[in-house]
């Protein structure tokens, strides 16, 4: 990527059993949901669960070009998760606030990710880093499976990155999760 760094927030991001949309303040309820239920939201930074507090959040995110917030759905349109993609540094991203409903269909894990490393690598991205809490084993193992590597850790969290080449081994390792990659629709 060159010049001023920043996300190109798209129409639809669509995969084989999954698509992402832009979030709006119309899933504030949604998002807040999934974010303050005990169980999914353990292993995520604390919310407020403040309804306003989350419209103003996403009120001011629609004018946020430093990051790209989806809701991921089903293909008939029924919210399922979310995914942020953020702290662009060079030829790397960020992603998380990632959280799956309890209505999320079987594979949701694996297509989702490969999902937001193909977009990324469509914008031009090479590599990811994000973090992990220490504690969220399973989601840890996940990544570790995908490809990434842990690079150090904090009080809290274990650091990854995930190269350009672990992801392009991963899309191609997983593609029946992905067979046709990520259609982004501007």
């Amino acid at each position: 990527m060159s010049g001023c760094l920043t996300f190109r927030k798209p129409q639809l991001v669509r995969g084989k059993q999954l698509q992402f949309r832009d979030a709006t303040v119309a899933d504030a309820a949604f998002i807040l949901g999934l974010r303050t239920d005990e169980k999914k939201g353990r292993y995520l930074s604390s919310t407020t669960a403040d309804v306003e507090a989350q419209r103003a959040w996403l009120t001011r995110y629609a004018n946020d070009d430093s990051q790209v917030y989806f809701i991921i759905c089903t293909l008939d349109g029924t919210p399922v998760g979310t995914v942020r993609l953020y702290d662009l540094q060079g030829d790397s991203f960020c992603w998380g606030s990632w959280i799956k409903s309890d209505t999320a269909p079987r594979g949701f894990g694996v297509e989702s990710a490969l999902m937001v490393y193909d977009f990324a690598l469509q914008l031009g991205l090479r590599r990811s880093h994000f973090d992990v809490r220490q504690q969220n084993v399973g989601v840890i193992g996940f990544h570790e499976r995908l490809g990434a590597v842990r690079t150090g850790e904090t009080e809290l969290d274990y650091l990854f990155e995930m190269s350009n080449e672990a992801i392009r081994a991963a899309l191609k390792k997983f593609r029946t999760y992905l067979p046709d990659g990520a259609i982004i629709t501007a």
